[in-house]
């Protein structure tokens, strides 16, 4: 795998299957709590089947048992929106609290309902503003090291393909080509991953006739923008 929003307060309706105190509020009735516990335990036993019994977490192995069982591939961009929706902080690795965050996000305790929720987690995360948050987060996921802030163009190639290629298929095309060819950048950074997000939503493509190079753009993207110009004339 290449490879982190509180709802306003509400009017509360009487619930026959709570009981109200003035000092607590709804306290849940012993049928809810006996719901979320069973909940709770469907979600750690998931967690268990595909933890490493040493670490006590689901590791790279792990996570490709998980594919194989949602029969999906580990480099389906839906297991990297799992990682985001967890706020996974590890490549590769989810730990039981990270799983434990998605799982009853998503309403979730077995393999089943998993893999049915895994398109609605999908429609939820291409949602602009969640979107943007995503984009952002499958870079800093794909930092490996500590205090790392740049990925290597191949690994960039990669993502971007990833998580854009559907969407912008054309402007990612033609900006993995010209990362693959130029020599001036052996590395990205967060803000020029961000830029080419922005680019990809700002710009008209592929005339892109308002892009201008007096604009605050990170520089690999005014020389993407000389390149593929030169390329088009």
């Amino acid at each position: 795998m290449p490879p982190r929003s509180a709802p306003k307060p509400s009017k509360k309706r009487s619930n026959p299957d709570s009981v109200t105190s003035s000092a607590t509020g709804p306290v849940p009735s012993a049928s809810n709590k006996k719901k979320s516990s069973k909940e709770v335990d469907g979600t750690d036993k998931l967690f268990d089947k595909y933890a490493n019994a040493s670490s006590g977490v689901i590791d790279p192995e792990g996570i490709e048992k998980l594919c194989s069982s949602l029969e999906v591939p580990h480099t389906d961009i839906r297991i990297l929106m799992l990682a985001w929706r967890m706020k996974a902080e590890r490549q590769g690795y989810f730990t039981k609290a990270e799983w434990r965050i998605a799982l009853e996000a998503l309403k979730v305790d077995t393999i089943g309902k998993l893999k049915k929720a895994l398109p609605e987690l999908e429609k939820e995360v291409r949602e602009p503003l969640k979107f943007a948050d995503f984009y952002a987060y499958a870079f800093q996921y794909c930092l490996t090291e500590e205090k790392q802030k740049f990925l290597d163009i191949k690994t960039i190639c990669q993502l971007l393909d990833m998580v854009l290629g559907s969407t912008f298929r054309a402007q990612v095309d033609y900006f993995i080509d010209y990362l693959k060819i130029q020599k001036d950048y052996k590395v990205i950074n967060m803000d020029q991953w961000r830029g080419f997000y922005r680019f990809c939503n700002e710009i008209s493509f592929p005339d892109m006739t308002n892009y201008n190079l007096e604009l605050a753009w990170p520089s690999i993207l005014d020389d993407f923008f000389e390149w593929l110009r030169e390329k088009q004339a």
